[in-house]
């Protein structure tokens, strides 16, 4: 009787731990068993196949026009909407540090988001009225939204901003929202408050943009008061003003909002340091709250939505150290309770070119496009972040989010649409260093009868001096593997290409390079090896049989003759999964013991682009087994 009374409990027990599980008392959890490595960028973590990042901007102090005709190099804290075909990125951005005046918000678009726009201001740095002072305390005035777009229930959309005082705009330190008008045509209308800080006497009589209820315009005020009847989208708002007049009722909140509406129709929030709660009215009142302990973070911000696949995904960086802000990663799920497999959004560290207050390493404060703000064509989720809180960023992830390929690859290009999406293949393409899919080069291979160049093929292109291109094809994981690619070195190429065979935690056993005294090296072991030289303006056939066990080697074939037998890998491992390419060395530079405040000169000619790196790359065959 005593074992089955104990077995009892222990099924309770068992029972009751498992059934708060998607309530207020753990509105999300992540079941999967994969964490970060703190050591490296891409932390060990397999790759959401397909995913895309693309530079919207790269700042640049010496020559602004070249960037948003400024040059401040703190630019954080963007946010995303798809809207009358296009979509729209809104950023902040201050001189060089973070909550330091002056800051402006700015605006970039894009009508398939890859292609970007030259950055506008669209709310320019604040200007009290005259006989304005500055409150005793702060130091100058500054933005801090967390909240960027509204798209009304006519269809206009408003874009919005917060305006408080430097260092400190919440609470005392905010002035209040603004809101302006996008146009189709691309113009603005006039900027007004929306709404002033609960916590002081801010109004029309002390500030410089009037209140929108003094708008002419009957559609404009009608979608303000639509969007501040929306306590679900305005709950974004509570970081700035928590809402000292009761504009919140009783709910609480962490900080930066994220929500989505699960199957069963209760919203999650999810905010910074892994908090999170549950709304069961629509957005009306929120359960207070809690820390999910399975959701590893901390002050940068978390995002979470419903895919176009029916699905769930949370992103964020894994990481319990706010200073070094990498990966960035994504959690899936099938109900918007449970989510499993960590994968790779972004797993690049660029060094950071200017030192500036607060600015953290890594790709975060990820943001994706907020329910009613608009569905771009196709089942892609999109998102927006900072690198190093320098540089804006999109991620294009297609869905289903997966991380496993089956079978073996055939990537000719032909089929696909020049300057298009590469489908299967993860791109990392900073503004100075693209990724592109463009037509082959019309050069006959040597020791080939057949002609090589014709249909397409991806080119690596490079002349960013600290950055690099890079793309990544995941195939079928195995034991064993053949690889073969074709590389063509443009004759105007100054630079080199670094071939890598990958296995899921990113460990490099096969490494090829074409250098740049045009020699093709490949590292035997732990030698480096000279096996050939190359001429630009020709094609190359590269081929690898690989035997990835942890005693294994492999062999290399150049245009079908023998090149290496038997070369041992430069470490061992139990399978391979990826083929990387890469315009640059392998970096795992900065890490997290690399000092992160810090008031070092800009980078050593950071503004100024170097001479070509060009390579092409087609025919690509990957196979493996087990």
């Amino acid at each position: 009787m005593r074992r089955l009374a104990i077995s009892f409990l222990l099924t309770v027990s068992v029972f009751a731990s498992y059934a708060q599980t998607g309530s207020p008392a753990e509105p999300v959890r992540y079941i999967g068993g994969e964490t970060v490595d703190p050591t490296l960028h891409e932390g060990r973590l397999r790759y959401a196949i397909g995913v895309e990042n693309r530079q919207t901007l790269r700042a640049n102090r010496t020559h602004p026009e070249q960037a948003e005709d400024y040059g401040w190099t703190y630019n954080h804290a963007s946010n995303l909407c798809y809207w009358n075909g296009r979509f729209y990125q809104q950023y902040l951005s201050n001189p060089a540090d973070e909550h330091v005046a002056p800051g402006q918000t700015l605006l970039v678009t894009s009508e398939d988001g890859r292609h970007w726009n030259k950055p506008q201001v669209v709310f320019p740095p604040y200007k009290a009225p005259a006989g304005v002072t500055i409150p005793e305390g702060y130091k100058g005035y500054m933005m801090h939204q967390r909240m960027g777009f509204y798209v009304a229930p006519d269809g206009r959309l408003l874009v919005l901003a917060f305006y408080g005082h430097t260092d400190d705009p919440f609470g005392k330190g905010g002035i209040g929202r603004v809101v302006r008008e996008m146009h189709k045509d691309g113009t603005y209308g006039p900027i007004y408050f929306i709404r002033y800080s609960s916590y002081n006497d801010w109004d029309e009589t002390n500030t410089s943009y009037p209140f929108y209820k003094k708008s002419t315009d009957a559609g404009f005020v009608k979608a303000c008061d639509a969007l501040l009847a929306d306590k679900l989208m305005t709950f974004q708002w509570w970081d700035e003003d928590s809402g000292k007049d009761g504009f919140y009722g009783d709910n609480k909140a962490g900080q930066a909002l994220s929500y989505y509406h699960r199957k069963d129709g209760q919203v999650v929030a999810l905010w910074k340091k892994s908090l999170t709660g549950l709304s069961a009215d629509g957005g009306k009142t929120f359960s207070a709250p809690v820390k999910v302990p399975t959701l590893l973070m901390s002050g940068g911000k978390v995002w979470g939505q419903k895919t176009d696949d029916g699905r769930y995904a949370i992103s964020y960086n894994p990481i319990e150290t706010t200073q070094y802000r990498y990966p960035l990663a994504i959690i899936t799920g099938d109900d918007g309770v449970i989510f499993d497999n960590l994968l790779v959004v972004q797993g690049e560290l660029p060094p950071r070119r200017f030192t500036g207050r607060w600015k953290d390493f890594g790709p975060c404060y990820m943001r994706g496009i907020v329910e009613g703000n608009g569905n771009p064509p196709g089942t892609d989720m999109w998102m927006t972040y900072s690198m190093n809180k320098e540089d804006m960023w999109v991620a294009r992830i297609p869905t289903p989010v997966r991380y496993a390929v089956t079978g073996p690859v055939r990537d000719d290009f032909d089929k696909l649409t020049p300057d298009g999406i590469v489908p299967d293949w993860n791109i990392y393409a900073p503004k100075w260093a693209p990724v592109t899919l463009v037509s082959s080069p019309s050069v006959a291979t040597p020791g080939v009868d057949s002609p090589a160049g014709s249909g397409n093929c991806l080119e690596l292109r490079d002349t960013d001096p600290y950055d690099y291109a890079r793309a990544i094809r995941v195939f079928e994981e195995g034991s064993r593997a053949t690889a073969e690619l074709r590389v063509f070195a443009d004759p105007k190429n100054t630079g080199e290409l670094e071939i890598d065979l990958t296995d899921r935690y990113g460990n490099r056993p096969v490494r090829l390079r074409f250098d740049k005294q045009y020699q093709l090296v490949a590292t035997d072991g732990g030698t480096e090896k000279v096996v050939q030289t190359y001429q630009p303006g020709q094609w190359y056939t590269i081929s690898l049989t690989v035997d990835a066990r942890p005693d294994g080697k492999f062999d290399l074939a150049i245009n079908g003759k023998k090149a290496l037998t038997g070369a041992k890998l430069a470490e061992a491992v139990k399978s391979v999964e990826r083929l990387s390419l890469r315009t640059g060395p392998y970096r795992n530079l900065p890490n997290r013991q690399t000092p992160n405040e810090t008031n070092d000169p800009p980078l050593a000619g950071a503004d100024e682009q170097a001479s070509p790196t060009i390579f092409y790359v087609d025919d690509v065959r990957l196979k493996a087994s087990r």
